[in-house]
């Protein structure tokens, strides 16, 4: 699996320099009222996407939308970071979304952009996605369960017997 940097977003600022900047963060705070960095508590959200195209041709498309997409993350509000990953082999692409609350990644989801994006690609392939909840950054952690999300028996099998297109 290829993967982007770590893209920060405005509330990763929130979450200190040094998780930003590693992608491996450290807590927030729990319970009620304000975390110690100065982010609401409470727990993070995370979205995992995972797109795979019917045919190889659409990939380079989809990796370009998702870049460009992408540079329109630090002005997101409640987005505090991700990561853009691909497997080429496997037809695959997709994200790693880090948000303050389910709000901002419906707002995203919302952007005319992500909805061009999705209404182009939608019927080349086949997509899935989990929301998961986490109370302190810890992208190490992060990285982990998306990937074993990702790479799980199940969808593994799936891929496999998803017939391919070469045009």
């Amino acid at each position: 699996m290829l993967s982007s940097r770590w893209c920060q977003g405005p509330a990763g600022d929130r979450l200190g320099d040094r998780a930003a900047a590693s992608g491996v963060g450290s807590g927030t705070g729990t319970g009620t009222g304000t975390g110690r960095l100065g982010r609401p508590s409470g727990p993070l959200i995370v979205g995992v996407t995972d797109f795979t195209s019917d045919a190889y041709r659409d990939l380079p498309g989809i990796a370009r939308r998702g870049f460009a997409l992408r540079r329109c993350w630090p002005q997101l509000d409640g987005a505090v970071g991700m990561w853009l990953w691909v497997m080429p082999s496997a037809r695959r692409c997709g994200s790693v979304s880090v948000w303050t609350g389910r709000r901002a990644l419906a707002e995203f989801v919302r952007l005319p952009e992500h909805v061009a994006i999705m209404n182009e690609y939608r019927r080349r392939g086949t997509i899935r996605s989990v929301i998961l909840e986490y109370e302190s950054l810890d992208a190490a952690r992060l990285r982990r369960d998306a990937e074993a999300w990702l790479m799980s028996d199940d969808h593994r099998r799936a891929v496999r017997e998803t017939p391919r297109r070469m045009t």
